[in-house]
Order: structure tokens, then C-alpha cells, then sequence
């Protein structure tokens, strides 16, 4: 029994826009916002090319081999997926083996198409964002909801077709489904709250799976040919160019980062719906865009699309792990990590993907006949396997050692322990200075009658001597007691508010972790109307992604130009974005005579022992030179 329905080379190319996106978006998430929509093309085509197949066997032959299917999608996916597996596992052991704990259960998750669930219960940790510990296999959780798809589906296909009369019964019975599933990722949407529940489940996701479904029922391949007119021609390619556009809106679009509420309160639904319009306007060969997206390249990457995307984060993760100062070669690492993904991935098509897809018992018995066979016309066989060999001894040793080894717990860090000690004292703190502010408007004494109150007060009465030896004088310290200061910032600023807080006493400091400058606007807006946005406005955002001068100007507008705004610009030289931040916060300071920006990237760059293993977060003695200097700033430039 096969199927009849034609190849339709378009999609290869839809394909290959939605790898290119994750790609991109994996390289730099903050520039290329929408990338990770990639994944529901991916959906939506699944879930029409599959149900469309099972629909015209049904139509066709009145059953349906579920044995083939599921023989089939072995075939395909798994050795593919086994390979990244355990030459993953491979390179972890010999190089990488702090990241070597819950390995086996990875494995085994990923083998039984579970990891999207192990994925919600343990979770990464934002602290292993900037870390060497950084998990390589978060992106299979795309795999993991496919292989549930194609396992289950062809069963409810079943039951849905002999126990529903019509289409149209059908069509509804999906209908809620996919609705169901949408109206599911909405409500249990919260904000501030971790999106690992509804970004990884199976049924906050099934709607890209049945809006594909759907479509497999009202525009089935094999009816396209029919019904259409040649002067509609014109009326279908608008139709794609529409949805086209409306996608690459969406991908492009702030509105569509996965941080915010809007991707998961519809956004996905929507360019769900427009990905599907795409992929019958593809289909119906009255129109152009079939023609559009078939080229060579395009072929290429779409063939070998499932290896690009099963292996090019892993090469992402071990690359940048032994790229320390990826922010000062951003161009040459990227494009080497793009290499590396086309060279494996074209490998393993070769090796693994097509001659597996195809397999039948006589070809692994000749295979098996030329390897222990002496002759040099199979070298290439022996080679080959012999590395193979090597790659699955290792990859299974990975596995049987991951349980004695000790996962390295990024939440009970010093670092993280410390931001979540800082916290608490801040909100404390906080909601007094708060209070405090809204009844009494602070006073501006002038820095001459203040610097004459330190001199007098420093003969008497001497304040955190201990900073003396960090490159502070008493005069400073003394000074800084009467600064009133507003901190906003990330985890940099987060793991050493203490010590600000020790040094400058009227501060009001709110850092914390994976915060970032365009949605912390508010925050300062917030302040402001509080009454809580002091004369001096300390910030420390960047380090999690870049922004754009028309963000510091919002930010700027809300600040005014009475205030004095410090800026401590970033060291983070395992991202891209370092040097983009920088740039534009030296372009900043001048356009705004207010602004002054604290060089911490320049101190930071040259005393690497004063920062953790992330070489972005300052170590205990590290954040005592980090406030040391933003307070000795603040006191020279401040106001009074």
C-alpha cells in the first residue's frame, strides 16, 4: 500500500526557513526575537503531511498500516537522534564532564520521546545561561512532542475516522482540540511566573500539530490539483505573499519575545494559522510559491534539516565552551559554529540519515560481510564503522558514569545563594525607603556644605573602614552617606547590593536576575511616580541583551535632565552583544550631558580572579571592587 500524492518541493524550503530561524535565533535570541517560531513550522507541517497521508490511505484503501508508519518514523528519526546522542555523550566525557550529571537520563528520555516532560521538572537554571555548564540538549524537547505525535495520532486517527460519520464531525472533534490546546498555553500564562510548563508541554502545544491536522482535512494534497481556475493564480500568491509577510512580521517583532505575555496569549496561534495558509498556498500548484521556495540551497538545507537541527545546538554549546572571548571575535565564531553545523550535519545526512531511512536486513547483511571481509576496496566501511565503534563505547560509558557524577546545582551557587540573600534585604528595605519617599521629597544640601560635614565627621566617627584597602578614601566613604541614590540592574548589580547598600546607606537598590533594559522601563516609571527616582540614578542592565538607542531614549525621557544617570556598562565576554552595548552606551553619555557611563568592562577585562567561573559575575572579592567603584564615581560626579 502507498501513498500517491505528490512531493511538493516547496516545502523543503519552508523547512528551511524555519531551521535557519532557530538557528538564528539560538546564535543571538535578543536580535533575531522570533526565531524560535521556527519550531511550529515544523509543527504545522508535521501535523498536515501526516494526517493528509493518513487521510487519502483511509479514502483510498479503507485502512491504514500503523506498523509502516510507526517502521517508518524508526527509520528516520532515530538514528539521527541516537548518533547526537552519543557523540554528544562522547565529547562530554573526554572534555566537558561537568556537565556530565542526568546524562543517562537524558538519554533515556529522549529515547522514549518523554524529554519535553523531564524538561518541565528539571529545568535549566538562569545562572547556567553563562556558565560552562550550559545543557546542549534543551532543543530536543521539539523531538520529544513529535515522536508523542507520531506514536499516538495514527491511534486517535483511527478511533476518530471509524467512530465519526463525516468530515465535518471530524473536523470539529480537531477543531476543539487545537482550540482547547491554545486556550490551555493562555491561561496558564502568568506573569513573572516560568514559561518551562507551557512552552515545553505536549498539550500547550498540540494546536500547531492540529492546526496542520485541520488543514490536512479542508486541502488535501491529492484534491489541490482540482477546483482551482488559472486566473485565480494571481488571488493565491497574494494569499501567500499575505501570510508570508504577516510571518515575518511576527519573527521580527518584539512583541513576539518569549519573555513577554503576547507569543503565549495568541501569538503562536496566530502565525500557527498564517504558517498553514502558507503551506496550502504551497501545495496548490496554481500558485507561484511552490516555484519561490525551490532553489538548490534551499533543497539542501530542507533535506538535511532534521541533522542541522538536532545538531547545531550541541555544536553551539561545546564551541562557545572553549570560546571564552566569543565578544571580541563575534564574526569569526559565528560563522566557524555555521560551518561546523553544515559540515556534520552533511556527515551525518551521508553516514546516518539516508543509508538508515532506507535500511533493509540484506544491506546490514552485506555491510557486516565487507567489514570483517580483508579487502582495501572497503576501507572506507571499516573506517567508518571503526569510528563509530569508538563513538558508542564512549557515548555509553558517558551514560553508565552520569550517575556518579555530581550535578553542579547553578540555583545553590555562592552567586545564587547571595542574589537570593540580596533580594530579600532589598524588598525589605524597599518598602521603608519607599514609604519613606512618598512623605518626605529629598533635599539637595550642595556638595561644598557636605564635603565640609565628611571632614568633620571623619575625625570622629569612622564609617566601613574595611573598603579603605579596595582603593577608597574615608573622605568618599564619608561622602557617599549622604548620596541619594536610585540602583536599577541585573544579577551583576544583584550579587554585590550589599556592599552598595553598606556604602551608600540611602539607596534604594532593586537588581535582580535576567533582568533587561526595554521591560524594566516601567520599573523606573514606576519609581518615579512613588516618588522613590532619587537625583542620582544608578543602572546596571545589559548584560542579558543589547537594546537600542531609541530604548535609552524612552528610558532618558522618563528619567529627565535634572537627574544624574550612571551607567556601568558590561562585561559579559562570552556574548555577542558585549561590544554592541558598550558602543551604543559611549554614544549615549554623548547625546545626554547627564549621562556618565562607569567602565567596568575596563577593570573587569584585566582581573579575571575577581570574577566566578561565568567570567561575567563578580566573586566575593570581586563585588567589593565592583560597588568600591561605582561609589567613588557616584561621589565624584553625584549630586548633593
Amino acid at each position: 500500500m502507498k501513498n500517491k500524492n505528490r512531493f511538493i518541493t516547496g516545502y523543503s524550503g519552508l523547512r528551511s526557513l524555519a531551521v535557519i530561524g532557530v538557528i538564528l535565533y539560538h546564535l543571538n535570541p535578543n536580535v533575531f526575537i522570533g526565531g524560535y517560531l521556527g519550531v511550529l513550522i515544523f509543527f504545522v507541517l508535521s501535523g498536515y503531511l501526516v494526517t493528509d497521508h493518513m487521510l487519502f490511505s483511509y479514502q483510498t484503501y479503507g485502512r491504514y498500516s500503523n506498523r509502516l508508519f510507526y517502521l517508518k518514523r524508526i527509520k528516520k528519526l532515530y538514528p539521527q537522534l541516537i548518533s547526537v546522542l552519543w557523540i554528544s555523550g562522547a565529547y562530554i566525557l573526554i572534555f566537558q564532564r561537568d556537565i556530565l550529571s542526568k546524562f543517562n537520563e537524558i538519554v533515556l528520555a529522549n529515547l522514549f520521546n518523554v524529554y519535553n516532560i523531564w524538561q518541565i521538572f528539571n529545568g535549566q537554571s538562569y545562572f547556567e545561561r553563562f556558565a560552562s555548564n550550559e545543557s546542549p540538549f534543551v532543543h530536543l524537547w521539539t523531538m520529544s512532542i513529535l515522536g508523542q505525535f507520531y506514536l499516538l495520532w495514527p491511534i486517535i486517527m483511527y478511533i476518530l475516522v471509524y467512530k465519526l460519520r463525516t468530515k465535518k464531525e471530524l473536523f470539529i472533534t480537531i477543531s476543539v482540540l487545537t482550540i482547547l490546546s491554545a486556550m490551555e498555553m493562555a491561561l496558564l500564562y502568568k506573569p513573572g511566573v516560568d514559561t518551562s510548563r507551557i512552552y515545553y508541554g505536549t498539550d500547550t502545544r498540540f494546536f500547531a500539530l492540529g492546526i496542520g491536522a485541520l488543514l490536512a482535512i479542508v486541502c488535501p494534497t491529492n484534491r489541490l490539483r482540482i477546483g482551482i481556475k488559472k486566473n485565480n493564480t494571481i488571488l493565491l500568491d497574494s494569499l501567500g505573499a499575505v501570510s508570508f509577510i504577516g510571518m515575518f512580521i511576527l519573527a521580527t517583532n518584539q512583541c513576539m519575545n518569549p519573555m513577554q505575555a503576547f507569543p503565549y496569549m495568541g501569538g503562536m496561534f496566530i502565525f500557527s494559522i498564517l504558517t498553514a495558509i502558507m503551506v496550502a498556498i504551497i501545495a496548490n500548484p496554481h500558485s507561484h510559491w511552490n516555484l519561490v521556495l525551490t532553489n538548490p540551497i534551499f533543497n539542501w538545507i530542507g533535506s538535511r534539516s532534521y541533522g542541522i537541527y538536532l545538531y547545531q545546538f550541541p555544536i553551539m554549546i561545546f564551541f562557545e565552551s572553549q570560546a571564552k572571548n566569543l565578544a571580541y571575535n563575534v564574526f569569526f565564531y559565528r560563522v566557524s559554529e555555521i560551518i561546523l553545523i553544515l559540515l556534520i550535519s552533511e556527515l551525518s545526512y551521508r553516514l546516518i540519515e539516508k543509508p538508515f531511512g532506507s535500511l533493509k536486513w540484506n544491506q546490514v547483511h552485506d555491510f557486516t560481510r565487507k567489514i570483517f571481509t580483508i579487502n582495501k576496496r572497503y576501507l572506507c566501511q571499516k573506517l567508518v564503522t571503526m569510528v563509530g565503534l569508538i563513538v558508542f563505547v564512549l557515548g555509553t560509558i558517558a551514560i553508565f558514569t552520569a550517575p556518579t557524577v555530581k550535578a553542579k546545582n547553578a540555583d545553590n551557587s555562592p552567586l545564587a545563594r547571595q542574589i537570593k540573600k540580596n533580594r530579600r534585604e532589598q524588598l525589605e528595605d524597599n518598602k521603608k525607603i519607599i514609604a519613606k519617599a512618598k512623605s518626605n521629597k529629598v533635599k539637595l544640601a550642595g556638595k561644598e556644605k557636605i564635603v565640609n560635614w565628611a571632614k568633620r565627621r571623619m575625625k570622629a566617627n569612622i564609617v566601613n573602614k574595611d573598603f579603605e584597602r579596595y582603593g577608597i578614601s574615608q573622605l568618599d566613604l564619608q561622602l557617599a552617606q549622604k548620596l541619594c541614590v536610585t540602583a536599577i540592574g541585573d544579577s551583576v548589580m544583584a550579587g554585590s547590593s550589599q556592599n552598595l547598600k553598606k556604602m551608600i546607606p540611602s539607596s534604594l537598590v532593586d537588581a535582580t536576575v535576567s533582568r533587561q533594559l526595554v521591560p524594566t522601563i516601567n520599573l523606573f516609571e514606576k519609581y518615579k511616580q512613588n516618588g522613590a527616582l532619587y537625583p542620582n540614578v544608578l543602572i546596571g542592565l545589559g548584560t542579558n541583551g543589547p537594546f537600542k538607542m531609541s530604548d535609552v531614549d524612552n528610558l532618558m525621557r522618563i528619567l529627565g535632565d535634572k537627574r544624574r544617570v550612571f551607567w556601568v556598562n558590561v562585561y559579559v565576554p562570552s556574548r555577542s552583544w558585549q561590544q554592541p552595548v558598550n558602543q551604543l552606551l559611549y554614544q549615549a553619555e554623548k547625546k545626554y550631558k547627564n549621562l556618565y557611563i562607569i567602565n567596568w568592562n575596563g577593570f573587569a577585562k584585566n582581573h579575571s580572579k575577581l570574577l566566578y567561573a561565568d567570567h561575567t559575575h563578580p566573586n566575593v572579592e570581586g563585588s567589593k571592587y565592583y560597588s568600591v567603584m561605582i561609589t567613588k564615581y557616584l561621589v565624584e560626579h553625584g549630586k548633593f
